[in-house]
This record gives structure tokens, C-alpha cells and sequence, in this order.
């Protein structure tokens, strides 16, 4: 099986990750934001909802049960009216009709002159849309005082505005937009505390019920950008809009009760009312993250709740480039965790950071009335992380299975497998140990080479070793070398490996087979295969990693070894195929082998007896 010579280096991986990513983030900002604002969506809510401070929010609700008894919307005027006059015999600080009362009544009768006389007795606001023609209609702006210089860059733009029939203008303390601004995802989560129609800035319709209810004569806003209306203070950022962190708590009223009930409504009195519907009927359910369906007056409530409780959540403009810093600095920080420490630790230390962000953002919510995107940051972080871990995990195993390939050409399959579960038994240092040395040699090679055609050689030797290599390894036996046509290998290194001499025996009769198999084949009788001559012995010997810094060597030095190496060249003298030293033979049964010679090894004076397996016949 064949691999490929490398992988990218998982710091590098980690680094097109963290770059991709940053680059999404700069150039698809309505990814980032849809994931911050989901987030925010989540988040907000959980945090703890102050208690509204002042005149408590009410909400006249025309609701369905309404719509049964009094008639299909939309209701004449004068009804309206009806509903206003009962409201106002409570005396409520304001009340805000989040109804768009633009145009003629479309009923016989003045309902308008109705209505008007009704909205005068009491301090009400009443609502305008935008509209993208100018001069559509000239409306009274509440007056906004400037202590300084103000940077709205952001703000909500129009060219004009519609409003309410002029009779209902003339008698309207208070003018305030009746919209809210989707976000690219579809759910409302801001309402406008400013926005501009032309060359005049106008407040929102919640702006101008909270101003009502201060009875303060105008809104003033100081150089930082905070909004003040009466004691009322609202940050308002960079496009004036309040982002809504929790759902409407106001209660509410059924518009059915105050128009069928001739007492005075006391639980009015002093409030801050909002006349609107919950009816599906009058188009005025949007789709916030709180639910598919709010009526329009439940985000204006919930937005003069945020004012007077202080729940006013501000973007800073530093945060556009504070948290692309920070997902850089969260990114760079886990890719070099991922390429230096231990999977786990590098883990653990990678989500300790991303959450200290987190919780960062978190705290700077209610503590600083700040919104830092607590997602984008840490979601940066952890794919880079993901990607470099992989990507050193990918680098990792493929070494491992290269290093397993090329230890199975040594070694038995589950003596690697024993290593790769537990490197620390492998003892590559040096050490004195007894093995049994195996050399194999191919009779008449040399000749063999030079009349061979070298495409038929290499076939012939990658069949015979691919064969030779399986038998040494299957039986326990490390292939130490191939040089040339001859086999070197060793039992009982690097583990124990009981009856080792045995084991050598019976892989040199097997090795014997195979090669008379392969000189029978066609090749190996037209290339003119010689024999195999085998030596083994058995011994002491030195084992371990040899070599200098640039190449290792797991090898055997020894008597045994150089004995083997001898006693694989004395066949030739013998004429035996399997010369078997006393080492071995001592080892063994000794009904196996029998005797063929004695020989002198070199640098001794004393012969020595050796053997060959009786199952073999001498040549």
C-alpha cells in the first residue's frame, strides 16, 4: 500500500482555517451578524429584568373577543373614541394609540371631530410611519435639544412621513414613529428612539411616551449620545435604536370591558396606557425571537419598560473592531495550544479561553449595558482549534500507519500491534539479550544478474522476498536487513519470544520450501533460481537502535549474529541447504536435526559441531 510523502502541517491548516473565518467575518457581516444577534437572543433574556421605575405599563388590548362584539375592524371613530373617553376617566399619566389613524373616518358621521375631543382630554401621543415620498405630510416634531455636537451616522433615514388626520394632529401632544426595524433574518429586536425624515429628527412612538409621562416639554441629547427625556436617560449609540432585551411585563386590559363597564377603570390611574390590538385581524402581529406572532403594541410596551427600568443595551462602536481582534487573538492562541500540547490539555485550556470571553460579554451586558458578541469570538476559536487538531491528528496517524507499514515488514503483525498500544515496552536502547540469528543466501545470484533481463530480476526477487518476509514475520521473526539477495533476521528482539530457536528452525524449512516453489516457477527456471542456502545460531547478543542522528538502525550485534552469517556460507563447503550452529541446536529437540560436520570458526582453535534438520537430505 502505498502513501503519500506528506501532509500539510496542521499549523498550517489551522492558520488557512483562522484566516477563512476572519475573512468571512469582514466580508460577510450579515453572517456575524445573525449569529451574534441569535445569540443575543438567547442570552438576554436571562439576564435580570429590573424593575420598571415610575408609572407602570398597561395595555388596552382590542382583542378578538372585541372585534365579535363591537363590530370587524376597522371601527368607526367615534367607537375609538368611546375607548379613549374610558380610559381617560381613570386619569393615566399618558396614553398612546399604536394605531395609524391616517385619513378621513371612513364611517358616516365625524368620527375624527369625535375622537379629537376625546384625545384632548388627556395627554396622549399618537403615531406616524415613514414614507419614501417627500412631503407627503408636514407633522409637528417634538423639539430635541442638542448640548453639543452629535454623531448619529447610523441613524434611520426617511424622506417623509404619514401621519394622523390633521383634526387628530391638532389635538396630539406628542407625535412618535409607529415603526420597528427587521432585521436581514426576519425577527424585530429594536424600535427607534430617533430617526430622521428629511431635515428633521422626530423621536419614536416610545421615546414620546415616556417624554409624556416625564412632562418634560422636549428631549435633549448630550454630546456623548444619551438621550434624556425628563429623568429618563437612554445611550443611543450609534443609530439611536434600543435594542429589546425581554418581552412585554405590562398588563393587560380587554377593550371590552372599558367600553360595556360604566365604573372608572382604577387600575389606569397614574399609568403609562398603550391602545392597541392582538388581533391577527387589524396586521399588527411581528415576528420577534420572543414569538412568531407579537402584536406591535407588546414591543412598544416592551420598549417603555426598557427605558424606565434601565435595560438599555448599547453596540459600542469600538466593539467593530475589538471583537475581530479578539476572534484573532482567541484563533492564534488555540492553533498553538492544538500544535504544542496534549489533545486533552489543549482542549481544556482552548474552551477555558473561549468561555472567559463568553462570560466577558456576558458580564458586560448588565454591568456596562454594553453587547459584545459573545458567540462570533469563540466560534472562530474552536474551528481553528477543531481544524489544527484534526489536521495533527491526520499528520499523526499517518505517520503511525507509515511506521506500522514499515515495522510489518520487520515484524509480525501482532508484535506491532503491541507496540502501537504500548511504545513504552519497546526498549529501543541497547541491551545485552539472547536471540537467535537467521541468514539466508541465494545460491549462484551474482551470475543470475548478469544474464537476467532487469525488469524479470526484480519480479522474481519481489515474489521471493514478498514470500521470504510473510514466513519470518508470521513465525515471531524481526527482518532486520535485506541486502542484495540475502535475508538477516532475528527471534526474541524486540520481545520475548518463548521457544525462539524452534521457531527459526521451522521458518528455515519453510523458507526452503518457498524458494524450491519459486525456482519451479517459470520465471525462476528461466532466470536459472539457485537454492537458499540458511544459517542459524543462537546466542548473546547486543540489540538496539544503531546509527547516527540522521538514521537509526534496530539491529543485533554479536557472535551469534557473525556465527549465523558463517554458518549460511559453510552449506556451500557442506553441501547442506540449513547449517544449524551448536547454539541452536542445544535449544531444540534433539530427534530433529542431526549431524553434518564440524567447522573452526574464525579467531577460535576449537571445531564445532553443526547440523542441518533430518528431514532434509544432503545434496
Amino acid at each position: 500500500m502505498r502513501l503519500r510523502r506528506s501532509l500539510p502541517a496542521p499549523g498550517m491548516v489551522g492558520l488557512m482555517v483562522l484566516l477563512t473565518l476572519l475573512t468571512i467575518w469582514t466580508m460577510a457581516p450579515g453572517v456575524r451578524v445573525a449569529l451574534r444577534e441569535r445569540t443575543f437572543d438567547q442570552l438576554l433574556p436571562l439576564l435580570p429584568q429590573p424593575s420598571v421605575a415610575g408609572a407602570e405599563v398597561v395595555i388596552v388590548d382590542i382583542d378578538r373577543a372585541a372585534l365579535a362584539k363591537f363590530g370587524v375592524w376597522p371601527w368607526p371613530r367615534a367607537r375609538l373614541a368611546q375607548l379613549v373617553d374610558a380610559v381617560a376617566l381613570a386619569k393615566p399619566a399618558v396614553v398612546g394609540l399604536d394605531i395609524l389613524l391616517a385619513g378621513p373616518d371612513r364611517f358616516l358621521g365625524d368620527g375624527n371631530a369625535a375622537l379629537a375631543q376625546a384625545l384632548a382630554g388627556v395627554s396622549n401621543v399618537l403615531g406616524f410611519v415613514l414614507d419614501p415620498d417627500a412631503g407627503t405630510q408636514d407633522l409637528p416634531a417634538t423639539p430635541i435639544l442638542a448640548r453639543g455636537p452629535v454623531s448619529l451616522p447610523d441613524v434611520w433615514r426617511a424622506r417623509g412621513v404619514v401621519g394622523p388626520a390633521p383634526e387628530l394632529v391638532d389635538v396630539a401632544r406628542g407625535m412618535g414613529a409607529l415603526v420597528a426595524a427587521a432585521d436581514a433574518d426576519g425577527p424585530i429586536r429594536r424600535v427607534p428612539l430617533l430617526l430622521q425624515t428629511g431635515e428633521v429628527m422626530r423621536p419614536g412612538f416610545a421615546v414620546e411616551m415616556i417624554r409624556l409621562s416625564q412632562d418634560a416639554g422636549a428631549l435633549l441629547v448630550d454630546p456623548n449620545g444619551t438621550l434624556h427625556a425628563g429623568a429618563v436617560a437612554v445611550s443611543l449609540g450609534s443609530d439611536a435604536m434600543l435594542r429589546l432585551a425581554h418581552g412585554a411585563r405590562a398588563r393587560s386590559v380587554p377593550a371590552a370591558r372599558l367600553l360595556e363597564s360604566p365604573e372608572v377603570p382604577t387600575s389606569l390611574q397614574g399609568r403609562i396606557v398603550l391602545i392597541g390590538s392582538s388581533a391577527p385581524e387589524l396586521g399588527g402581529l411581528r415576528v420577534t425571537p420572543a414569538s412568531p406572532a407579537t402584536p406591535t403594541v407588546h414591543i412598544q410596551a416592551a420598549a417603555v419598560e426598557a427605558m424606565l427600568s434601565g435595560a438599555v443595551f448599547v453596540r459600542p462602536n469600538w466593539a467593530h473592531w475589538v471583537e475581530p481582534l479578539a476572534a484573532l487573538t482567541l484563533g492564534l492562541l488555540s492553533l498553538l495550544l492544538a500544535m504544542t500540547l496534549r489533545p486533552g490539555i489543549a482542549m481544556l485550556l482552548t474552551a477555558l479561553l473561549c468561555f472567559a470571553w463568553v462570560g466577558s460579554a456576558w458580564a458586560a451586558a448588565p454591568g456596562l449595558a454594553l453587547l459584545l458578541d459573545p458567540a462570533g469570538p469563540p466560534v472562530v476559536a474552536a474551528s481553528t482549534f477543531a481544524a489544527t487538531a484534526l489536521a495533527r491528528f491526520g499528520r499523526d496517524e499517518w505517520q503511525a500507519r507509515k511506521l506500522r507499514l514499515s515495522f510489518e515488514q520487520h515484524l509480525a503483525p501482532e508484535v506491532v500491534r503491541r507496540i502501537a498500544a504500548d511504545p513504552a515496552a519497546l526498549r529501543l536502547q541497547g541491551q545485552m539479550r539472547e536471540i537467535t540469528a537467521l541468514f539466508t543466501d541465494i545460491e549462484g545470484f551474482t551470475g543470475m544478474t548478469e544474464r537476467a533481463e532487469p525488469a524479470e530480476l526484480v519480479a522474481l526477487l519481489d515474489a521471493y522476498f514478498d514470500a521470504a518476509t510473510r514466513i519470518v514475520t508470521d513465525r515471531g521473526g524481526m527482518i532486520d536487513k535485506i541486502v542484495g539477495d540475502s535475508i538477516h533476521a532475528i527471534y526474541n528482539a524486540p520481545f520475548e519470544l518463548p521457544d525462539h530457536p524452534k521457531r527459526a528452525v521451522e521458518t528455515a524449512l519453510a523458507l526452503l520450501a518457498a524458494s524450491e516453489e519459486a525456482r519451479r516457477s517459470p520465471l525462476g527456471q528461466r532466470l536459472h533460481l539457485g537454492r537458499t542456502r540458511i544459517g542459524i545460531e543462537t546466542g548473546l547478543a547486543i540489540v538496539g537502535d544503531v546509527g547516527g542522528s540522521r538514521k537509526l538502525d534496530y539491529t543485533a550485534h554479536g557472535n551469534a549474529v557473525n556465527a549465523a552469517a558463517r554458518l549460511e556460507a559453510a552449506n556451500k563447503e557442506l553441501g547442506s541447504s540449513i547449517c544449524i550452529g551448536p547454539g541452536t541446536a542445544a535449544r531444540v529437540d534433539p530427534a530433529t536435526l542431526r549431524q553434518i560436520g564440524t567447522l573452526t570458526p574464525r579467531g577460535q582453535s576449537q571445531s564445532i559441531a553443526v547440523y542441518t534438520p533430518v528431514s532434509l537430505p544432503l545434496s
